[in-house]
């Protein structure tokens, strides 16, 4: 048990210096799904016309899409400050593996509960969607993610 905790733990202090560079990325680029909820949303509010969407569709997918900025942006500070916590508990030579690995908990925890979050939000975007306008939301996703990849990862045709 000791050792898994240990190779844990060691993992964490070896990824939380990748993971520090990537923290001003977009979650779209790490690959992490509910961070496609802001796009989709924040696409279908751009493309309405296009979508067709009525302002009575408007009016209830912006406070949607505010409420999941906002905890967006609490999200990020929050795994910020946790990541933080966990290498100040790391730093010295001798940690408290009990503490180091509560703050690993901790973590996961932030991330899942984010995680759940967006996909309520996801959920409820889509019911306000007709089935139409959410086929063409895909549509418009999947060519939005086909420019975005690099030169080389896009597929050919």
């Amino acid at each position: 048990m000791k050792r898994i905790i240990l190779a844990l733990l060691l993992t964490v202090i070896l990824a939380v210096p990748a993971f520090s560079q990537m923290m001003d990325m977009p979650m779209m680029e790490h690959g992490d799904g509910p961070g496609m909820m802001g796009d989709m949303m924040g696409m279908c509010l751009k493309h309405a016309e296009m979508m067709g969407l009525t302002d009575d569709q408007m009016n209830k997918m912006k406070p949607i899409h505010f409420e999941m900025q906002k905890k967006q942006a609490r999200y990020k500070a929050d795994l910020k400050i946790a990541k933080i916590e966990l290498m100040e508990i790391m730093e010295v030579k001798d940690f408290d593996l009990k503490k180091a690995t509560a703050g690993v908990k901790k973590i996961e925890g932030l991330k899942t509960a984010h995680h759940l979050e967006m996909f309520n939000a996801m959920k409820e975007m889509r019911t306000i969607l007709t089935d139409a306008q959410f086929e063409k939301m895909k549509k418009m996703m999947l060519m939005e993610m086909g420019e975005k990849k690099p030169a080389g990862m896009m597929m050919k045709p």
